[in-house]
């Protein structure tokens, strides 16, 4: 029997477990035996790994973060370091790596492969669903969720005080929670990194609004341009009227109980890992677009810089011709 291995690599998000269960039940189903690694690179390198059976995935699918834990390792990137992983798994006489992660976590992957040969397929895992190559990473449905529940919460004190709130959402440079949760919560303001903006551009409209009824605003911004937080809360009180708070989610985004649709994900990208594996694809990424699901090298999705969707884009356009 080949042995198989799965890890976690940088930030969490929910959907991992439900993918780490899969892993477990489909290799088996393929008569491969798997192994989780602990602590994603940092236990390759102190020898973390363990094998996998039914009773470590039960009772985890509905459950955020990761059973396995996760780790951003810089003892990683030394080659001494990736040397004494790859001893660690010969070990265990493993040679497949299934990698939960994002671009950075899949460019230390590739210089292992080169390096040593471990054959490796990774699935994109980030909330802030900024890997080039996918328009859909694991996660990411489950953050949109946490980010509705916290707006509409937030919408009924905006409503009773008649505030303006300017909330902020991850995603580091990549604008697409802001984007999307401002779309479908309602908001009448979006600003993200990808697109410039001017707020007086706003304030002949928002003042109208006010004359006309309006009594809130929302306001999503992503966490790219987050130094402007203050100075957005500000003008919406000296140049709008309207008295305003600022709601900054953080770390909510990445937990909380897998939606059914992130679950269903986990299910897809781990069978096609596998199958990838058990193909011959030694070191690929498994894509989600329009088209279904591809595998793409690592320098189609790691060495390219993610945009957002044109359609997403014009969306903001029409938020923003006021």
């Amino acid at each position: 029997m080949k042995n198989i291995a799965i890890l976690c690599s940088g930030g969490d998000v929910s959907g991992m477990n439900p993918a780490i269960k899969h892993f477990v039940e489909y290799s088996i189903k393929k008569g491969l035996t798997p192994f989780f690694v602990y602590n994603g690179y940092e236990g390759l390198i102190d020898n973390k790994i363990m094998q996998a059976n039914y009773e470590d995935v039960a009772g985890i699918i509905n459950k955020g973060g990761t059973k396995i834990f996760s780790s951003r390792s810089k003892r990683f990137m030394q080659k001494e370091y990736r040397a004494q992983a790859k001893a660690n798994l010969d070990k265990h006489n493993i040679d497949m790596l299934v990698v939960l992660g994002g671009d950075g976590s899949f460019r230390g992957m590739e210089v292992f492969y080169k390096e040593h040969g471990i054959k490796f397929c990774g699935i994109p895992s980030t909330i802030d669903n900024d890997i080039a190559g996918t328009s859909y990473c694991l996660g990411v449905d489950t953050a949109l969720n946490v980010i509705r529940n916290a707006i509409d919460s937030i919408r009924d004190t905006a409503s009773s005080f008649g505030r303006a709130f300017v909330i902020e959402t991850m995603g580091r440079e990549c604008g697409y929670l802001a984007l999307v949760s401002a779309l479908t919560s309602g908001a009448e303001l979006c600003l993200i990194p990808e697109v410039p903006y001017r707020l007086q551009n706003y304030e002949n409209n928002f003042q109208k609004q006010i004359q006309n009824g309006r009594r809130y605003f929302i306001a999503v911004i992503a966490e790219g341009i987050a130094d402007e937080s203050q100075k957005i809360a500000q003008w919406f009180e000296e140049k709008i009227g309207i008295e305003s708070r600022i709601s900054i989610l953080g770390h909510i985004q990445r937990g909380g109980n897998p939606t059914v649709y992130d679950r269903l994900m986990a299910y897809k990208f781990v069978s096609h890992a596998i199958d990838a594996l058990l193909n011959n694809q030694t070191n690929s990424v498994v894509c989600f677009n329009e088209d279904g699901f591809s595998y793409k090298s690592i320098d189609e999705v790691a060495k390219r810089k993610y945009r957002l969707d044109n359609t997403l884009l014009k969306s903001l356009k029409e938020m923003q011709d006021v």
